[in-house]
């Protein structure tokens, strides 16, 4: 085990499967068994849910943005009752936490609360994003493995690391091993909002950004193997 506590984004495309839309179970349970074996050798793990297996905040071009950035806060707050309600079947104990009210399904994000949590062996997932618009799920994990002292953010995807170009539309794109955050902001890549970026350098904050569907990608990274892209402060 390298990493002591981590936070995972996983996209809600990734949770998709190959479905392209809402959720497929096989690949939640495939999540939840690697979270699990994680969680077994004293990873203390928290999630943070993408909405895009549902909604993105651009879907409607006739839509406020903030009324469409406020859609998918609520479809991050059902994939984590979904992801949640997974993980319990598979023998872990797990809490919901948002930044504003949901009704009784979630509690108000504290962090100490978060702390003892994750000390007592829950696996915590992040719903409702920052609660603000403007703000993509790239920002809301970057701020809570900030607040939460975690060791690195891991950020499972349907691609398979960063490219200097779209490989699914350039065959001949060139994935990075490694990059910084100031590269992301000069290069303007297209890896997470430029706000986050921002955050995760100021705070040094490493991430690594893999592909979900690669064989144990989540626990191949947590014990230190080099997949994906790394991004250093």
């Amino acid at each position: 085990m390298k990493y002591h506590r981590i936070l995972l984004k996983l996209s809600g495309e990734a949770l998709s499967g190959d479905k392209g839309f809402g959720f497929d179970e096989a690949t939640v349970r495939q999540v939840a068994g690697q979270v699990k074996e994680a969680h077994a050798q004293g990873t203390q793990i928290g999630i943070v849910i993408g909405a895009g297996n549902f909604w993105r905040g651009r879907s409607s071009q006739e839509m406020d943005r903030v009324k469409a950035d406020q859609i998918g806060m609520l479809a991050t707050v059902m994939n984590c009752l979904y992801a949640s309600e997974i993980f319990r079947g598979e023998g872990m104990d797990t809490s919901i936490y948002a930044p504003y009210p949901v009704g009784l399904y979630t509690e108000n994000f504290n962090k100490d609360k978060v702390n003892r949590d994750l000390a007592e062996g829950k696996v915590v997932f992040y719903a409702g994003g920052t609660g603000h618009p403007y703000f993509s799920t790239d920002m809301a994990i970057a701020l809570r493995a900030v607040e939460t002292d975690c060791d690195v953010m891991l950020m499972a995807k349907s691609v398979d690391g960063v490219y200097d170009d779209d490989p699914r539309k350039n065959p001949q794109a060139k994935r990075y091993d490694e990059l910084t955050y100031q590269e992301i902001l000069e290069k303007n890549l297209m890896v997470m909002d430029l706000p986050a970026a921002a955050l995760c350098m100021e705070n040094h904050m490493p991430a690594v950004l893999f592909a979900l569907k690669e064989e144990r990608s989540i626990i191949r990274v947590v014990n230190g193997e080099k997949i994906g892209t790394t991004i250093v402060g």
